[in-house]
This record gives C-alpha cells, structure tokens and sequence, in this order.
C-alpha cells in the first residue's frame, strides 16, 4: 500500500497539478466514443495500451472478459447495466472486447472444477464461458496445450461478440449503423495488440 500512497501524492504533485484545467473540464461530463471490455488481469491496462487520456474510454473489466448473454443472469447482470449504459445513454460508437495472452481465466475454464472448488463465484461466472469449451473440444481438441489455451483466448474474444449480439440494443444500434464491434487480442509479452478480421478469420496485427 505504501507504494500506492507515494504513487498519489506524485500524481497530485505532478501530473493533475500540471493538468488542472483538463480534470477540472472533465470532472463536469463524461462522452468517451468507446467501450473498452477486458480482463480483471493485473498485466492488462487498456489506458496505457491505448494512451487514450482520462474520459476517452468507457471500461469495463471482469474476470476472462466475459459478458453474460442477454437474459443470463437476469437481475444482477452488472456487465448488462454498463452495456445499457454505454449504448442507450452516453452513445458510445464503438465496443471492443480485448483478451489477453496467458489468461488465468480461460486456462481455468478448462481446469478440473476440483482445484476450484471453494472458489464457487469464480466457477458460477465461469460457467457463461460454457460454450467455449464445446467450440474448443470440437475444433481444437488435436492442438497442444499451449496451442490449445492461445486459440482459447481467442475463440473468447469472439464468443463474447457474439454475445453482445443477443442484446436487442445492441442489434439495433448494428442495424443501424451507429455502433461497431471489435475483437482485439494483446499479447503482454510482444506488446502487440490483433484485431479480428472477419474476412480473414483472423487476428491481425495492429500496425
């Protein structure tokens, strides 16, 4: 914690002291054009990847990435509230889904439930990710395992686009050509970041 104390007292010293008038600009509003949706994961930070600048993202993050299809958790959806948000009330342009390599979530999705079996949250919020694992067993069953958990992460990133389809604000805002989605995939170790192309069925490398 001592650190994060001395990392405050540099950011008031430092950077919002030289800043004033932008935080004092942004502290009355917010209009980021994007929904930046990642992992929980600590190696990830979608600001400094992006050098997007306070209010330019809206972010959400969990654990694997995950958004729930629509109607999945019903109530308690917190990822369904940000989407509602995001979409209906500050008209965000754009939705990326961005994974990460060496994900200890998706790596978890294929573990034996046994090595999480206090962790019953965890494996609740895992079990949206079902899917995942038919997709893999199906396709990729013959892979190595390290192969294997690469094109997990990424067979990830586009489930939960498709999941984001499921909800009817979101299709509507497709159909209308007001919102687009992304998938996006960073490698920590390479610093690179791929988008999925649809027409290459590929992650392509952002240049």
């Amino acid at each position: 914690m001592e650190k994060l104390y001395k990392g405050i007292h540099h950011f008031r010293e430092g950077f919002f002291s030289d800043e004033k008038e932008f935080f004092q600009r942004i502290s009355e509003s917010q209009s980021p054009e994007v929904l930046f949706i990642t992992c929980s994961d600590s190696r990830v930070d979608p600001n400094l990847v992006t050098q997007s600048r306070p209010g330019e993202l809206f972010i959400v993050r969990n654990v694997g990435n995950i958004i729930p299809p629509h109607d999945a958790i019903r109530d308690k959806n917190s990822v369904a509230a940000a989407l509602e948000f995001a979409v209906l009330v500050l008209k965000v342009k754009d939705i990326v889904v961005c994974g990460h390599s060496n994900c200890g979530a998706v790596r978890a999705i294929f573990a034996d439930p046994k090595q999480l079996e206090r962790c019953t949250h965890l494996l609740n919020w895992l079990s949206l990710a079902e899917p995942l694992r038919e997709i893999m067993r199906k396709y990729y069953d013959t892979k190595s395992h390290e192969a294997f958990v690469g094109i997990a992460e990424k067979e990830n990133v586009l489930l939960q686009i498709e999941n984001l389809g499921t909800y009817p604000f979101i299709s509507d805002a497709l159909s209308a050509g007001t919102l687009r989605l992304h998938g996006w995939y960073y490698d920590i170790g390479s610093g690179q970041i791929r988008s999925y192309n649809p027409g290459t069925e590929s992650f392509d490398t952002i240049h």
